[in-house]
């Protein structure tokens, strides 16, 4: 994610911009089984749908509990094409690739296997992905994942952090017409934008 020149906060060598990971597989692909056993077990109700309750039942993070109410409406709302709260068993084998990849990229950070990463874990992780943040805003993004401790974030947060950077990021390119890393914004665009990639 590069724009040519000058200095660039989320820049990522070869330009574009790169979908989160899982966001678009195949289309028309068959379910695999191991999503299948899966959906099977977190569709409790046997709706054939998937809420972000159920979904969070299902979810463990590293710390032994259970995935955020925020990672999991946010996950779900990622990945539910009708708006209707729920995921149907295509959209959540989306999710399924979407979360194991995920882990996949957390694991990498979490160098001590503790279940979760600590600020410089998190800088590592962001700088890797092509953002260069300072120590105070890592700090602050711990603080905002582990508002009891201060200290660490776990798998759930940061599918969440990495989701909503992504988000914020992709709306302030939009508004990025110079690519200098500013841009000007009026209030309720600015609303609308921190409202968007909430959830």
């Amino acid at each position: 994610m590069s724009y040519g020149g000058g200095y660039n906060p989320y820049a990522q060598p070869g330009g574009g911009y790169a979908a989160p990971p899982g966001a678009f597989p195949p289309q028309n692909a068959q379910v695999s089984p191991q999503a299948q056993q899966w959906f099977a077990m977190v569709d409790r109700d046997r709706s054939g749908k998937i809420n972000a309750s159920e979904l969070q039942a299902a979810l463990i993070n590293g710390r032994g509990e259970k995935f955020s109410d925020n990672a999991c409406k946010l996950m779900i709302s990622m990945f539910d094409n009708d708006a209707s709260g729920t995921i149907d068993i295509y959209e959540f084998e989306k999710l399924y690739n979407y979360i194991n990849q995920w882990l996949q990229v957390f694991k990498t950070y979490d160098q001590d296997g503790s279940g979760h990463i600590e600020e410089s874990e998190l800088t590592q992780a962001f700088t890797q992905m092509g953002f260069r943040f300072t120590p105070e805003f890592i700090n602050f993004l711990v603080k905002k994942s582990d508002p009891q401790n201060h200290k660490e974030v776990s798998v759930d947060q940061f599918i969440v952090l990495c989701v909503q950077v992504q988000r914020f990021t992709e709306a302030f390119r939009q508004r990025d017409t110079q690519q200098n890393g500013t841009i000007t914004i009026a209030f309720e665009d600015f609303l609308s934008v921190a409202i968007g990639c909430s959830y």
